[in-house]
């Protein structure tokens, strides 16, 4: 366990996920502890992934036993006298379209956690290895200062001043102040025997990142438009529709597990880290900062263990300084090429008090120990949560496509008994809505004589111009053969009128003795006046 702390504690999904099983490949309990070095650590987090993959090989199976009972076992004539629900189809598919729009909603959510997380997380390890640089750069110019060019200086005057024994004295002691510095400088923990440059690893991060980002990213979107596709595709009561979501639908759940997969694994083996970081930080600097100087920067409580070897850099920098200035005070006047190397001893220590001021604030553990908090805050809490959500919305997706992937079948089945219900419409009824659009068809125009008449008033009744009187009138011999070949039938009584689209007059025997008491000129006006009307 992590050693409480007021400024870290760990959330409580990280403890929720590092108290889950971990085993090797040979079903041996592995330690939870983080280590990725480790085979067998790497191969518990495997393991993880794994059970996702089972239940992808589960879920296919079962939908393969479902398709297959659901083609194979129907019998022939419960296909043909039978019909689907349609109610319980739909209501699968509103159903099935809500928690496919929740698990996008879930996923988007969690996507930008995750990536809220790891830009937190790059941005502090980019700040830590500007900081760690710095120390270097400052380390690394002071010892050339004192190793170097003050050397050079005193070697100078210690010529110059070889028959003044006060004055080359004085050049020892400085001597002995820049060896002071010196060893203190060196006691500095050497940051290049770690071999880690945290920017490179903070690249790294950002790049893989952006690719898992981006993948979830068209992930979603791809869910999303199955979904409004399949909504269409039922409203539409669109056959290739619906193959191509039954294809596209069981691509996004094979990748859905995958998610599941990684995004699972990634968050056990994330929270491993975050229940313990002190931990794994203490075993990966060992080997060149000592626990002292790691404890101070992890928890910035205990004294610096920087501060004495600073005060002694401090105090033989003003040791020197006073030095240079009594040097130039009372030897120029009698030694006059000597002002010159002391001038640039005192340029020397002027910047090396400059490096060391700066120095002093580098190695003070408030930054590096609020990157340090910032990286953490940003993987365990946002980083980790936002994993949390995107395992939830593969949860999510995989049932709805499961749903969605046993509902399509049974829409297709609808679609299908639909059709085969238009096809059996009495096309010989010539009141039928069905029978009247096929009459429309040329296609069908050779099945369907006895309709013929009924087309071509129609046709007649859509055109601008009144047809002829002389095709609405006609001589009472034909009509009276018309009448008594019918019957007196009041549903063939007048054709025309059918043809207009009008209702056929009711039949009574008194318009019938009525109209047969007629005389032709009074059925020729009567004609007319009916065909103006």
């Amino acid at each position: 366990m992590a050693t409480a702390r007021l400024d870290y504690i760990a959330p409580w999904w990280t403890y929720w996920l590092h108290n889950f099983p971990h085993f090797n490949f040979t079903f041996q309990p592995v330690d939870n502890t983080f280590r990725p070095g480790e085979e067998s650590y790497q191969q518990s987090l495997v393991f993880l992934a794994c059970i996702s993959a089972a239940g992808l090989v589960l879920s296919l199976l079962l939908l393969s036993v479902y398709l297959t009972s659901l083609c194979c076992c129907r019998k022939k004539d419960e296909e043909e006298t039978k019909r689907p629900d349609a109610c319980c189809v739909s209501w699968m598919a509103v159903i099935t379209g809500l928690i496919l729009c929740s698990a996008v909603g879930v996923g988007f959510y969690g996507n930008s956690e995750t990536n809220d997380g790891v830009y937190q997380l790059t941005y502090s390890l980019h700040n830590a290895n500007h900081t760690l640089g710095g120390i270097n750069s400052l380390v690394s110019s002071s010892l050339g200062n004192m190793e170097v060019g003050l050397q050079q200086h005193l070697n100078r005057l210690d010529e110059i001043f070889a028959t003044q024994g006060d004055y080359v004295q004085a050049l020892r002691f400085m001597g002995q102040m820049a060896d002071n510095i010196i060893r203190q400088l060196t006691a500095m923990p050497d940051l290049s025997k770690a071999k880690v440059d945290l920017s490179a690893i903070a690249d790294q991060t950002a790049y893989v990142e952006y690719y898992r980002w981006l993948t979830y990213l068209l992930l979603l979107i791809l869910d999303l438009v199955i979904c409004l596709v399949a909504c269409l595709g039922v409203a539409k009561q669109s056959r290739w529709l619906l193959t191509m979501i039954m294809v596209f639908g069981v691509i996004s759940l094979v990748l859905s597990w995958v998610s599941l997969a990684a995004g699972t694994a990634t968050a056990v083996g994330t929270s491993d880290f975050c229940v313990s970081p002190d931990k794994f930080i203490v075993n990966r600097t060992k080997e060149f900062l000592s626990a002292e100087v790691t404890h101070y920067y992890l928890y910035c409580s205990l004294p610096n263990p920087f501060q004495q070897s600073l005060t002694i850099f401090q105090r033989s920098l003003t040791t020197m300084q006073i030095q240079i200035q009594g040097l130039l005070q009372f030897s120029v006047p009698v030694f006059p090429t000597a002002e010159r190397d002391l001038l640039g001893i005192q340029r020397l220590l002027n910047s090396t008090e400059f490096n060391m001021h700066q120095l002093t604030a580098l190695l003070d553990c408030r930054g590096l120990h609020k990157n340090y908090l910032d990286g953490l805050m940003g993987v365990c809490y946002d980083g980790v949560e936002g994993l949390l959500y995107l395992c939830l919305f593969s949860l999510l997706s995989v049932s709805a496509f499961c749903a969605m992937l046993c509902a399509i079948p049974r829409a297709w089945t609808l679609i299908a008994s639909r059709d085969r219900d238009n096809d059996d419409i009495d096309e010989e009824d010539p009141f039928n809505p069905q029978a009247r659009h096929m009459a429309y068809n040329p296609s069908r125009a050779s099945h369907v004589h006895s309709f013929c008449s009924y087309s071509s008033s129609l046709d007649s009744q859509a055109s601008l111009h009144p047809p002829p009187q002389t095709a609405a009138i006609l001589p009472t011999s034909e009509y009276m053969n018309q009448s008594m070949l019918f019957g007196g039938n009041p549903r063939y009584e007048n054709v025309p009128l059918i043809g207009r689209g009008s209702p056929p007059p009711s039949y009574s025997p008194r318009m019938r003795t009525t109209y047969l008491s007629m005389t032709d000129t009074q059925i020729r006006h009567f004609g007319t006046d009916f065909q103006q009307v």
